[in-house]
C-alpha cells in the first residue's frame, strides 16, 4: 500500500529518477540540480528520495523549472525525513507528490531505506546516478532499476574523487555515460517517435534558455580588476592563488574585486577559497 501526499498526473508515467551521495560535492548538486531542470522543462516527471545532497538538488532543480517531482521517503509522511527539508517537503506535494509505502507516523530507520530505493526505481523510466560510493543507496537503486529493464545512467566526475566510483562503476558495467539531456532522450529509444521529437525540441530550448547570459555586463560597471579577474573565471571552481598567479594581480586587489563581485552577484564562492562564475 502506498500512502501519497499530493497528486499523480498522467506525465508522470515519463518519470526519471536522479539519484546520489548525501554528501555531494557542488560539482555533483549542479549536476543534478542542472539535468533535473532540463528533464522537467521537457516534460519528464523526476522522482528522487528527499534526502540531503543530490535528492535535494533533483527536486529542487525541476521545482524551478516549474515541473512537476516526485519525493519517496523511506519514512512515514507525518514524519519529514531529513527535518531540515520540511519546506522542500510543503513545495514538492504541491507540484507533485510525496509517497510512502509506511504508515503516517513511522520513524526513518535504516532498514527502510532500501526498499524506497526500489520504489524510485520502479516508478521511473530510467535512473540517473550523479555521485554516490560504490556501496550506496543510489547503486540500489540503479541496480533494481537493472534488474527490471530500466534503463541506467551515469554522470562521469573526477577520477580521483571517492564520489565517482559508484557512476564510473556503473559505466564500466554497461550505463550509458550521458553528458547531456540529449544523452538521455537518445538512451531512451523505446519512445514513441513523435514523443521524442517533441521533447528533444523542448529540451533544446530549456537548455538554450539556461545558458543565456544571466547577467548585462555593460551595466554592471566592472572595474579593469574585475573583467581581468572575470575573464578567469568558468563554471569550474578555481582556488583564489589560481587567480592571483592568472592574472597576475596583488592578493589584496584580488581579494577586494572578488568581494564586490560576490556583491554584484555574478561570482560565487565556495569552501575552501574556491570561486566561479555564477
Amino acid at each position: 500500500m502506498l500512502y501519497i501526499k499530493g497528486d499523480f498526473s498522467p506525465n508522470d508515467s515519463l518519470a526519471i529518477a536522479i539519484v546520489g551521495s548525501r554528501h555531494c560535492s557542488n560539482y555533483g548538486s549542479e549536476q543534478a540540480s542542472r539535468f533535473a531542470h532540463l528533464l522537467a522543462s521537457s516534460g519528464f516527471t523526476i522522482v528522487s528520495g528527499m534526502a540531503t545532497g543530490i535528492d535535494s538538488a533533483a527536486h529542487s532543480g525541476a521545482l524551478s523549472a516549474k515541473g512537476r517531482t516526485i519525493a519517496v521517503q523511506g519514512c512515514g509522511l507525518a514524519n519529514i525525513f531529513p527535518p531540515e527539508n520540511k519546506q522542500l517537503f510543503e513545495k514538492i506535494f504541491k507540484n507533485g507528490a510525496c509517497i510512502s509505502e509506511l504508515p503516517m507516523e513511522y520513524e526513518p530507520l535504516p532498514e527502510n531505506f532500501p526498499p524506497r530505493n526500489r520504489i524510485i526505481a520502479g516508478l521511473s523510466l530510467a535512473t540517473i546516478v550523479v555521485e554516490a560510493m560504490p556501496r550506496s543507496g543510489a547503486l540500489i537503486t540503479a541496480q533494481t532499476a537493472m534488474e527490471n529493464s530500466r534503463e541506467v545512467m551515469a554522470i562521469p566526475g573526477r577520477i580521483d574523487s571517492p564520489l565517482s566510483k559508484g557512476p564510473h562503476k556503473l559505466i564500466k558495467e554497461g550505463a550509458k555515460l550521458v553528458e547531456s539531456v540529449e544523452d538521455v532522450i537518445e538512451a531512451l529509444e523505446f519512445l514513441q517517435i513523435d514523443f521524442a521529437q517533441h521533447v528533444r525540441q523542448t529540451s533544446q530550448q530549456a537548455i538554450e534558455k539556461t545558458q543565456m547570459q544571466l547577467f548585462d555586463m555593460s551595466k554592471l560597471n566592472l572595474t579593469e580588476t574585475e573583467k581581468k579577474i572575470f575573464e578567469c573565471l568558468s563554471s569550474e571552481a578555481i582556488h583564489i592563488e589560481q587567480i592571483i598567479s592568472q592574472t597576475e594581480l596583488s592578493a589584496g586587489k584580488v581579494n577586494a574585486a572578488l568581494i564586490s563581485m560576490r556583491l554584484k552577484g555574478i561570482v560565487k564562492q565556495m569552501p575552501g577559497n574556491y570561486f566561479a562564475k555564477r
